[in-house]
């Protein structure tokens, strides 16, 4: 058996993080990524995120919402549905830098008006110029090396009026070996499970989000453990 190290982050490269991907593989990848969120209630996470910063928001206020590394958009269409309930006027914004995953995206959400979608990088000029009242990253701050975070979460704040929701892995062994069983009994896609192991060895422990936390500190945080191996970080202004 190999040993698994958690010592420090990862820097292996996902399937996922090659641009190019499409066709088949990326449909199908994108629906078991999408159901695994959704069972391991991924998505409640982030929403009971954006409840918290909303909280006291009156009812027909205007929200601009962006998810970066938007993925399908299924964080977008619960928030979207959740929105509606609430009577809150959302305008939701759906980035990702594979262009073909923003397509997928948007077939998705044809009955999602309030829902748009954009292939951008993140470390344009054409994006730090885009203003939001909160910025969302579900499962897509550990796709980068830890300076980059430092460089995108600066930039979120910059842009966000309300806050940031940020939704990630821990870094765990018990995650990983409880992940491998969970893909032996669910998932029979090898990229959705590859990839997933990786994630997870890129993903973050406590103090990993704490020390990036002292360098921001016009913010106030808040970090917490979820289920499934999960930090939820709030950083609200």
């Amino acid at each position: 058996m190999i040993a698994i190290n958690t010592s420090k982050r990862s820097e292996t490269i996902e399937i996922m993080d090659d641009f190019e991907l499409k066709g088949g593989d990326l449909e199908q990848t994108l629906s078991d990524l999408e159901k695994i969120n959704k069972w391991l209630g991924g998505n409640t996470i982030t929403l009971e995120g954006i409840q918290f910063l909303l909280k006291n928001t009156p009812e027909k206020t205007t929200i601009r919402i962006a998810d970066i590394g938007c993925g399908s958009g299924a964080v977008l269409r619960e928030i979207a549905n959740w929105g509606r309930k609430q009577k809150f006027d959302l305008e939701l914004m759906g980035i990702d830098a594979n262009p073909y995953t923003i397509e997928i995206a948007q077939r998705r959400s044809d009955y999602y008006p309030e829902i748009k979608f954009e292939a951008l990088n993140i470390f344009s000029e054409a994006y730090k110029k885009q203003k939001y009242d909160i910025v969302l990253c579900t499962l897509t701050l550990h796709h980068f090396k830890n300076e980059e975070i430092l460089e995108l979460l600066n930039i979120f704040k910059d842009q966000s009026s309300i806050g940031i929701v940020i939704n990630d892995l821990q870094r765990s062994k018990t995650a990983y070996v409880l992940f491998q069983a969970f893909c032996k009994m669910f998932i029979n896609n090898e990229i959705a499970r590859k990839d997933g192991l990786t994630s997870i060895l890129r993903g973050f422990k406590k103090n990993d989000l704490k020390n990036l936390a002292k360098k921001i500190p016009t913010q106030k945080h808040s970090i917490k453990w979820k289920w499934a191996f999960r930090y939820r970080w709030i950083l609200k202004k």
